[in-house]
């Protein structure tokens, strides 16, 4: 039988083909969707490529190449000496909808979501749809927001004054690395970080916050976050407790939560965590605290509770995670010594992080870990990135090894006290049902006492009106224990983020809202 009476099935009519596009990855659309949508069907045989050519108006060489495509991908095959067929495919188990396709483009507004090829068109994934996945339960009650979008506004909170970073000596640096790259270094890489960063990190630690610790102890992380998840994964079995501040954290607590601990909150109070409560926990091995500059209440934990902690994790072989995020921040003398300084039995795993000092999408972190656990924890660390991004690394150990680093510290203590004293300063007074402003000794934000939720509630809408950003207490505390108690109401500002002029303009324009 001749080509031309085996070629009926097959009806290039509504292939319009636009000469302004890629003419083969038209046509490789067009007849791709005919398969799928089963105008194509099993076994249909296509034209030889040079009637098809001329049926469209086309080259050949655009025909062969979308052949080419479809052989490729399976859809089409060749039978020799006997023309090109459609492959044999799966039936369908869902019945193909009635087809609106614009062939200029190949694709289908129709097409069953089975076999869509176009992104909109693609099955949502709902909860209601989902495999039962304990895992997958526990992310859906545990994700973080996004973060707040759009250039820093008072009074964010976490945010350094990254508009003083040294931009020009960190792009110098970079530049500098990309032009002439150590060959090694742009092969897998240490999955616990690159050695001169960890030994100038070691070091940095011992003769700036009297923490004694070696280059073998540091893993480096992709921030602090990093640092706690890989803590949650590798230091709690699913059902165990976990203790944490209430309020707190609550990005850590996820973290614990998703990997099936049970999160205990303990209160705070002006000496930081209530320690005592650490011993009416059930099946509780670790704590993580923030002793420093305690988030989001800004105390600092006692050394009386420090060495009560301490004691706590000795006698029950428990784990302290002590999230040091921004320890370097101290307005009165020189920063606290942490308390992985107080240490003598390796209980305690120090997290800390370059986001406070430069600018949070850095990324870039670090844990001080007992000897025995770094292999274990650069092992598991591996398995979800194989290590961190090298220019960034090595850019970091020259900034510190040349001195930048420690320069800038001075310089973000001396701009951050003087945005504190700006807010301290111009806070407006007389403020219906909010408390004095606390003393400010330490860290990038501050907690104004609320007297009710309901007013803290009025006021935060007030300021969101007003386009200043602030964070109510309440949101800091456990979901089970949320409820609007009036002690636990509260503004969190974060004062570091944006220059004095800005803190005086929103702090004047709040004395006109709140009023």
């Amino acid at each position: 039988m001749p080509d031309s009476a085996l070629s009926i099935a097959f009806n290039p009519a509504g292939i319009e083909l636009d000469p302004k596009k890629g003419l083969s990855r038209q046509l490789y659309q067009a007849l791709r969707l005919r398969v799928l949508d089963g105008r194509l069907s099993s076994g249909s045989r296509l034209p030889a490529t040079r009637d098809l050519a001329v049926a469209l108006g086309i080259s050949r060489n655009s025909v062969v190449r979308a052949y080419d495509q479809l052989y490729a991908e399976g859809f089409i095959e060749g039978r020799i000496g006997n023309g090109t067929y459609v492959a044999h495919l799966p039936e369908k188990t869902v019945p193909a909808k009635k087809l609106t396709t614009n062939l200029s483009t190949g694709f289908s507004t129709g097409l069953s979501p089975a076999l869509s090829t176009k992104l909109v068109d693609l099955p949502v994934i709902t909860s209601s749809k989902v495999i039962h996945s304990t895992a997958l339960s526990r992310v859906s009650k545990h994700a973080l927001d996004l973060p707040p979008s759009g250039v820093p506004r008072a009074f964010r909170v976490g945010v350094p004054a990254f508009d003083l970073f040294p931009f020009p000596v960190w792009s110098k640096l970079q530049a500098a690395f990309w032009r002439k790259p150590d060959l090694e270094q742009l092969c897998y890489g240490n999955p616990a970080g690159d050695q001169r960063l960890r030994e100038l990190i070691a070091a940095y630690l011992r003769t700036s916050r009297g923490l004694a610790c070696s280059a073998e102890q540091i893993l480096i992380t992709s921030g602090a976050q990093q640092g706690i998840s890989l803590c949650a994964q590798l230091l709690v079995e699913p059902g165990e407790g976990v203790a944490v501040e209430n309020p707190g954290y609550r990005a850590a607590a996820h973290a614990f939560s998703i990997a099936g601990a049970h999160v205990q909150g303990v209160e705070v109070d002006e000496q930081g965590m209530k320690c005592a409560a650490l011993a009416h926990l059930n099946n509780c091995r670790l704590a993580y605290v923030t002793p420093s500059h305690q988030y989001p209440t800004g105390v600092t934990m006692s050394l009386a509770r420090r060495l009560e902690l301490l004691e706590w994790a000795e006698r029950n072989q428990g784990w302290i995670i002590e999230d040091d995020y921004d320890g370097e921040y101290r307005y009165s003398g020189a920063p606290l010594a942490p308390l992985a300084a107080l240490d003598r039995q390796g209980r305690v795993i120090y997290v800390g992080t370059f986001g406070k000092i430069a600018f949070p999408a850095l990324r870039l972190g670090y844990l001080v870990l007992p000897e025995g656990l770094v292999e274990s924890f650069a092992r598991r660390r591996s398995l979800d990135m194989r290590h961190s991004e090298v220019s960034t690394q090595v850019v970091m150990a020259e900034f510190m090894a040349a001195g930048h680093f420690q320069r800038h510290i001075r310089r973000m203590r001396r701009a951050a006290l003087s945005r504190r004293n700006t807010l301290l300063a111009h806070w407006p007074q007389g403020l219906e049902g909010v408390g004095p402003m606390p003393s400010v000794v330490a860290g990038l934000h501050v907690a104004v006492p609320v007297v009710s939720h309901e007013r803290e509630q009025v006021l935060l809408a007030r300021a969101k009106e007003a386009n200043v950003e602030i964070v109510g207490l309440s949101r800091y505390w456990l979901e089970d224990t949320v409820k609007p108690v009036d002690n636990r109401a509260g503004l969190v500002l974060g004062f570091a983020a944006v220059p004095e002029a800005e803190i005086k303009a929103a702090l004047d324009l709040l004395g006109r809202v709140w009023r």
